[in-house]
């Protein structure tokens, strides 16, 4: 009989690392609020329930894909929340983009009822998960993520320790961080080429192939040059306001941040909220004259 686990958050990301635990040969039980989602879900083979509690109930292993820290601490901890469906001992891995203190008190409290929390975030577009081409950042106790293995290996090709709870957390804002920039600077060199009248698909190959090149080029340059930010995440102000919030914290100057926290807000005002996030790169070529491409 196949092991059964538990996923609550079945969106983008959730999608994909529900289709992967299933195509190893988990039994995952799962709880989203939208029901397309759902509906997509069992059609791949899921089995759907009405509650956390109820995707929590008789598994030893879960996992939560939620849009921030205050919902994963309601799913975790509220009415018919996680917490009510555990079993003692059961591992609950968050997948979410959070902030690290508030994974650490939601571990602290999870502890005193005897659920092991590790921030287990993830490195990678929703894309990049169905190909299994993601890298999992852990924080949390180390014995419990040895535990976690089989599991983060169904929907990662690796997966990092990076020390208590929170670690993870911090570590996927300062991934995030250095991959803005390298968005950041290519929008801005594929604006300046189209200002200059370049061939921008054999400009991006040149790209590509130099000193500059990143792997976020061959997955964003495309979008950037046809316009099209088909969502393989959701352009948000909450990660670089995530990112500034621990600048502050620890006193590190987030210069860049915050230019990106301005693309990113002004593409918002835009109406490019549920576009990819690097429909920022429209803001840039409206910054720099060039008509809009969405509406």
């Amino acid at each position: 009989m196949a092991e059964k686990v538990g996923i609550v958050g079945i969106g983008l990301m959730g999608s994909a690392l529900s289709g992967n635990l299933i195509q190893a040969g988990y039994e995952v039980q799962g709880f989203d609020i939208d029901g397309r989602r759902v509906d997509e879900f069992t059609e791949r083979g899921g089995v759907a329930v009405d509650s956390p509690a109820a995707a929590a109930r008789g598994v030893k292993w879960m996992v939560t894909s939620l849009p921030n820290g205050e919902i994963v601490r309601e799913v975790a901890l509220g009415s018919d929340g996680i917490a009510e469906g555990a079993e003692k001992g059961l591992i609950l891995c968050d997948a979410s983009t959070t902030r690290p203190e508030g994974s650490e008190k939601l571990g602290a409290e999870l502890a005193e009822r005897g659920i092991r929390f590790l921030d287990t975030c993830v490195s990678g577009t929703s894309a990049m998960a169905w190909e299994k081409d993601l890298i999992v950042i852990a924080g949390g106790e180390k014995d419990a993520f040895d535990a976690c293995r089989p599991y983060l290996d169904s929907f990662s090709r690796a997966a990092y320790h990076m020390g208590p709870v929170g670690a993870g957390s911090l570590t996927k804002l300062i991934i995030n961080l250095v991959l803005a920039g390298n968005r950041l600077a290519l929008g801005e060199g594929l604006l300046l080429g189209t200002k200059a009248g370049m061939e921008l698909s054999n400009l991006l190959t040149v790209l590509q192939d130099g000193a500059c090149s990143s792997k976020t080029m061959i997955d964003k340059g495309p979008k950037m040059i046809r316009g099209d930010y088909t969502p393989e995440g959701r352009l948000s102000t909450e990660t670089p306001r995530l990112i500034l919030e621990q600048g502050g914290r620890y006193g590190a100057p987030m210069l860049m941040t915050s230019l990106w926290l301005q693309l990113v807000q002004s593409g918002c005002e835009m109406g490019l909220a549920e576009q990819d996030p690097v429909a920022f790169h429209e803001v840039q070529r409206v910054l720099g004259g060039l008509p809009g491409r969405l509406e």
